[in-house]
């Protein structure tokens, strides 16, 4: 069954029905330890030198990268590529997530770099490109923000002007915060054509005349990535270099913008688990009043929550990922071309992209803030690894789309569908809203049986919310932000919480040695957690509406459909914790 994006909020998925991490193949596992066999022996033992942005080095790890076929992942067998499926191509971003400046150079390359070109040129345009971005001869940079058009990407002033001979575009203009704009052979370039209000997208050769690029920028984090302004003055863009149509532009950006959201939420797995393997390693080292630290229940309630936010990210994560690769296969069985299938696919799932990329970014700053604090203070200083994992993190709230866009899109994509009845929302809205008169008692039936429940109430609290703000401001809803965003939380809590569900089940039923009360107790504790969090940000909603007469109403449905069973948590994440150190590195 291929669910559609926003459905799982009104369509109940079967555990069978998902791909989990346990599943993948050989073939997968073989090209996941390539990736990692390439970070030992050319990025971690060069991490200073590509911090000081030693002129050439990022180019060259790139190009040896090239070399083992890792740029060539998800571009076409026909160009010289791997064509693997969209999972393979996260299993491998997120190994290389934890790579620090490279994974940023890498996923800029592969990803926003060369995809435009593999989803939106022509076959001449393939041919020309794809063979030398897949094999590392040439670097590929995303040239989309400019001074005045971050968030607002459609309010760029590069403007792209057709010459009197017709034979090109005289582009002029400004981009900033290129990613490999240092050194990218081929730049995909968003300008507005003439008076158009939408922009294009051009391939613009980076060897062009009149094009500037100024010093790489000294940044806070991701030292070693090259970041650049670029100035084009009267740059001569020949015209079979327009990638796709005219006035196209603005949606190539923003569908290649979901699918780096959906990267970025792998890729910052990689990262966690590296972080997280430090902070035991530390925590297994480090010893105070005559005892290792681990040992301890404030530093053990950290490792345990740095286990449960990377695997409940890691779950929503490659049940997205499946998600893709079917809805890909689906259109193009349908007679969709390959490139079109992919975007489609994208757009398919923007609200699921924009909650990974908020909720990895977000578990990932947490992850690496504890490691600072498990060091103390080492962890503060330049020489331990929390340093550099610690500024690194912050930039991926900004990248793709900040956190705040991110949260008003997936609010706004919910509410949408529900209107355009892409998704039944307001229909069940009205069956919770009835039940909301004479709240139902739950019997417990199983412990599964009893998750799924508590995951359907969270989906009831979506839809109430929805109901009541929707009724209260209708056309203005758009101007309510910080309803949107509990709105938001909400619908990302209850989406994580059910892939987790997911997993542990699948796990649970599959023939493997696995301590499977390991896996429940993660699920037990995310679960009270999300629930309780799902609390806050609904009664804060429905507070806000100022709607006396129902207020009371809605405020005993919150509390009905977020209730749990309690039980001992703190014990529950020491045996996490207990685990991790026992094994002294994440391996779940």
């Amino acid at each position: 069954m291929n669910i559609k994006g926003c459905e799982f909020l009104t369509t109940e998925t079967e555990a069978s029905e998902i791909f989990i991490p346990e599943e993948f193949d050989e073939e997968q596992t073989m090209i996941a330890q390539t990736c990692q066999d390439f970070l030992e022996t050319e990025v971690f033992c060069n991490l200073d030198r590509i911090d000081k942005k030693e002129e050439g080095l990022m180019r060259s790890i790139l190009e040896k990268s090239g070399e083992l076929g890792l740029l060539g992942i998800s571009i076409p067998e026909e160009y010289d590529g791997f064509g693997q499926s969209f999972l393979t191509s996260m299993y491998a971003n997120e190994v290389l997530g934890a790579g620090y400046s490279f994974s940023v150079a890498y996923s800029a390359h592969t990803g926003i770099g060369s995809l435009p070109i593999v989803y939106y040129g022509t076959e001449e345009q393939k041919q020309k490109y794809l063979p030398k971005l897949a094999s590392g001869e040439s670097m590929a940079a995303f040239c989309l923000t400019e001074p005045g058009a971050g968030s607002d990407a459609n309010a760029g002033n590069t403007r792209a002007v057709l010459s009197e001979d017709e034979k090109y575009y005289i582009l002029n203009g400004q981009k900033m915060w290129i990613t490999n704009g240092g050194f990218a052979d081929v730049q995909v370039v968003f300008a507005k054509v003439g008076n158009d209000r939408i922009l294009s997208a051009f391939i613009v050769d980076g060897d062009s005349a009149g094009i500037e690029i100024n010093p790489e920028e000294e940044k806070m984090g991701i030292k070693g990535s090259s970041t650049v302004q670029i100035f084009y003055n009267d740059v001569k863009v020949p015209v079979e270099n327009l990638l796709g149509r005219r006035g196209e532009g603005f949606r190539i950006a923003l569908y290649i913008l979901h699918m780096g959201r959906i990267k970025l939420g792998g890729n910052v797995i990689g990262a966690a688990k590296r972080a997280i393997s430090q902070s035991v390693n530390y925590a297994n080292e480090r010893k105070q009043f005559g005892n290792l630290i681990s040992n301890f229940g404030s530093i053990k309630y950290k490792l345990g929550e740095q286990v449960i936010e990377t695997f409940t990210n890691e779950s929503a994560v490659y049940r997205l990922s499946k998600n893709v690769d079917e809805a890909i296969e689906a259109y193009m069985n349908n007679g969709m071309e390959y490139g079109k299938a992919n975007t489609e696919a994208f757009v398919q799932y923007e609200a699921e992209a924009a909650i990974l990329k908020v909720y990895g970014s977000e578990t990932l700053d947490y992850i690496v803030d504890e490691m600072v604090q498990i060091m103390g203070g080492m962890g503060f200083s330049s020489e331990m690894p929390a340093d550099r994992a610690y500024r690194d993190s912050r930039i991926n709230r900004i990248f793709e789309g900040t956190n705040e866009i991110n949260r008003l899109w997936i609010a706004d994509t919910v509410i949408k569908r529900g209107h355009k009845h892409k998704i039944d929302i307001f229909g069940q809205a009205e069956e919770v809203m009835n039940q909301l008169e004479k709240l139902p008692e739950y019997k417990s039936k199983g412990y599964f049986e009893d998750k799924a429940h508590y995951v359907q109430n969270f989906k009831k609290v979506v839809m109430m919310l929805i109901q009541a703000a929707s009724n209260k401001f209708g056309r203005k809803m758009s101007q309510e932000q910080e309803i949107l965003n509990n709105l938001s939380d909400i619908v990302t809590q209850t989406y994580v919480a059910e892939s987790t569900l997911l997993r542990v089940k699948k796990m649970d039923s599959m023939q493997t040695s696995v301590d499977k009360s390991f896996y429940r107790d993660i699920l037990d504790v995310f679960m009270l957690d999300a629930a309780d969090r799902i609390q806050k940000y609904a009664l804060d909603a429905i507070y806000s509406l100022d709607a006396e007469e129902d207020t009371e109403k809605y405020r005993k449905g919150i509390l009905h459909f977020t209730a749990l069973p309690r039980f001992n948590v703190k014990e529950a994440r020491r045996r996490i914790a207990d685990k991790l150190i026992e094994e002294n590195e994440y391996c779940f």
